[in-house]
């Protein structure tokens, strides 16, 4: 009994061992430098034209691109107001407060049950064509959220 569970320990140590080496060769691989450009080779050379503004008659590699933010860096950007770097609390809570404004009818910063529920109230009284009290299914069919507009393009 205790030589299966000491062989099973080992070759799990085994196996562990054999994938951090693996991923510290990735590593060291994948930060090795690259290979020199045409530029860094023929550095001597001086061009006997000159480039056109097409971009034609260049030497060297080309033009570095600008990258986009990630979509995290946007959304951190879009709550950063005073552009520290931080998120303070009242940056994250800044969004809300006009729909909460919105929602405090009677403008005491307290909102009760009847001003939070007032928006769903609206929604089923302007549903409610025969005045009832109750949704039929056509009825019903008309509170349907509408689709959210998609931006023709960022021309």
């Amino acid at each position: 009994m205790n030589r299966t569970i000491l062989g099973a320990v080992s070759a799990l140590l085994l196996v562990a061992s054999g994938l951090f080496w693996w991923q510290g060769r990735a590593a060291t691989e994948a930060q090795a430098p690259p290979p020199p450009t045409a530029a860094e080779s023929d550095a001597g050379e001086v061009p006997d034209e000159i480039p056109t503004e097409d971009g034609e008659g260049l030497m060297g590699g080309s033009l570095p691109q600008a990258n986009e933010a990630t979509r995290e860096e946007k959304r951190f950007n879009r709550l950063d107001k005073n552009r520290d770097n931080q998120i303070s609390r009242v940056e994250v809570l800044a969004p809300r407060v006009a729909a909460f404004r919105k929602l405090d009818t009677d403008h005491n910063n307290l909102l009760s049950f009847e001003e939070w529920a007032v928006l769903t109230s609206n929604r089923f009284k302007g549903a409610d064509a025969n005045g009832d009290g109750q949704l039929t299914r056509p009825e019903f069919a008309t509170t349907k959220p509408k689709p959210a507009k998609k931006p023709g393009c960022k021309c």
